[in-house]
């Protein structure tokens, strides 16, 4: 137990520090520019980055994933600290600062909410989104990264910022050109440093020394209305005590908000978590990761940060770079906390552009480039699903996005499997007439189901077999019930066989003289299920 727990924590030291510094430079420009979608102080956003990154990195649900401020949270965020502006509550502070307090409060309901679903264990359902859902979602995620980053090619002229032009384009395509360049030739001399840091490290060297005017991190935060990066160590909200006696009456917004974060934060957090199992090969656990989550999103409403999930585009950075263990994700979230505390000078001259290159090179890292090759030769719905998934996830949100494909392939399975039912027809030498089932008997298959049998026409004597059918659910259940009495009522005797404990024991609960026409069988039901084997290998 001792030495999986350490070999949890760092396989290789080297490769996960550098790997977590590198990432920490790459978190500093997202939790930013999030922190300016929902709205709050960055420094808000990157606290927030420091307490989940280093809280999931140490207790999550797999080593080497990285949690932080996200968008598709700060999208929700900054309706509710509007909302809390709207409401015009009144205490000493100002309206804006209550508004903020909003989300606080918010983050201790959804920490406890995501808690609540790792305690009953409801990680594991992530188990259940298709392979074309999961390629949607990644396809999707590259193009969200990927056309925000696009906003960083522009600068700030008046109060509207304009595309770059002339000069200044060619230089920052320039830059990130080279830093993409570094990035994918590197690791072809050699993988012991992590080409993303390098990278960076080159590139904000030829800015500095050749006195280039481009865009930095620094500027970045006070094009944003920020002041810079300098802050000082998270402090304990007691005034969150104060607020809370003021919000009789508005629970409704904060509970709904709740539920609706901690919703789009385990979705987004358990698809990263899936997709990092299929990249290294191994294996995490969502119950546990949705309790450190929580717990780190409650951390964050007691100490005002802005909360978030996993991130999929740093988790990616962070494996690709050699960091394996939980030691990269606690690396990165320290580096992030000492650079805003000492070494905000320094980051604040690295170039947007050398981040901007290593983004890039994490969206082509991310989109699923086979499903080009797979389009054609997967069903026509999965396709349809995974153009969805895609499509959605731009438009709207991941957490909608993984909900719509989730519908949609449940939908699809439900009518392949209602088109399965059959029932073959045989008569034994004594006359009785034998249906043998065939195929899943559930909601969407009873109509189909109850078509087979002749009421009227068959002889006294019937026999239903469900050896090769499985009953899977109330529906099914009561159409076997139905059908059975349908029988009896007309005088003719009707035996069922092969039935699943469960259904004979719901059968007998309503009616109990079911008892006799239901037959024991030594022999197990053969259960068929309905699949697709092109699925399956792709």
């Amino acid at each position: 137990m001792l030495t999986k727990t350490i070999k949890n924590f760092t396989q290789n030291p080297k490769n996960d520090i550098l790997s977590g510094l590198t990432v920490a430079l790459a978190l500093i420009p997202e939790a930013v520019a999030f922190s300016f979608v929902a709205g709050i102080d960055p420094l808000v956003g990157l606290y927030g980055a420091f307490i989940m990154g280093l809280i999931t990195a140490l207790f999550g649900g797999r080593p080497g994933m990285i949690s932080g401020a996200t968008g598709a949270m700060a999208v929700v965020m900054v309706h509710l600290i509007q909302k809390g502006n709207e409401v015009g509550l009144t205490l000493a502070e100002p309206v804006e600062y209550l508004g903020l307090q909003w989300l606080f409060i918010t983050l201790l309901f959804v920490g406890a909410i995501q808690i609540m679903a790792g305690v009953f264990k409801l990680g594991k359902f992530v188990r259940l989104i298709p392979h074309p859902v999961m390629m949607g979602f990644v396809n999707g995620l590259a193009i969200v990264i990927f056309l925000s980053q696009l906003g960083l090619f522009k600068e700030s002229r008046g109060t509207v910022p304009q595309w770059l032009t002339g000069a200044d384009l060619w230089i920052m395509l320039i830059l990130v050109g080279l830093t993409m360049g570094i990035m994918f030739g590197l690791p072809k001399l050699t993988k012991k440093i992590p080409a993303a840091l390098i990278a960076i490290v080159v590139v904000a060297a030829i800015t500095i020394f050749g006195n280039l005017d481009v865009s930095t991190v620094g500027s970045f935060i006070r094009d944003g209305g920020g002041s810079g990066l300098k802050g000082s160590l998270p402090v304990f909200q007691t005034q969150i005590f104060g607020f809370i006696d003021t919000l009789s009456g508005h629970w409704d917004i904060i509970i709904s908000t709740a539920f609706l974060l901690a919703a789009v934060g385990l979705i987004e957090s358990l698809m990263t978590l899936n997709l990092i199992d299929e990249m290294t090969e191994t294996r995490g656990s969502g119950n546990r990761e949705c309790v450190a989550q929580g717990g780190a999103n409650i951390l964050n409403g007691f100490f005002g940060g802005m909360g978030g999930c996993a991130m999929i585009g740093q988790s990616i950075i962070n494996v690709s770079s050699g960091g394996r263990g939980r030691l990269s994700g606690a690396t990165a979230a320290i580096a992030l906390l000492c650079f805003v505390l000492f070494g905000a000078p320094l980051i604040e001259q690295i170039p947007i552009a050398a981040l901007v290159g290593v983004m890039f090179m994490v969206v082509i890292g991310t989109f699923a480039w086979s499903s080009f090759r797979i389009l054609h030769k997967i069903p026509l719905a999965d396709a349809i699903v995974l153009i969805t998934v895609s499509a959605v996830t731009v438009w709207q949100d991941l957490a909608i996005a993984v909900l719509v494909g989730v519908i949609m392939s449940a939908l699809v399975f439900a009518w392949k499997s209602a088109t399965m039912i059959r029932a073959r027809k045989r008569i034994k030498e004594d006359g009785t007439k034998v249906y043998e089932i065939w195929g899943p008997l559930f909601f969407g298959s009873t109509t189909a189901f109850n078509s087979k049998f002749d009421v009227s026409d068959d002889p006294s004597s019937i026999e239903i077999d469900f050896i090769e059918s499985k009953i899977s659910d109330h529906s099914g259940v009561e159409a076997v019930r139905n059908i059975a009495n349908k029988y009896m009522d007309g005088g003719k005797q009707v035996k069922l066989t092969h039935l699943s404990p469960d259904c004979k024991s719901l059968l007998l609960k309503w009616n109990p003289e079911f008892d006799a026409i239901i037959e024991d069988s030594v022999e197990d039901p053969r259960y068929y299920v309905v699949t697709d084997t092109l699925d399956a290998d792709t």
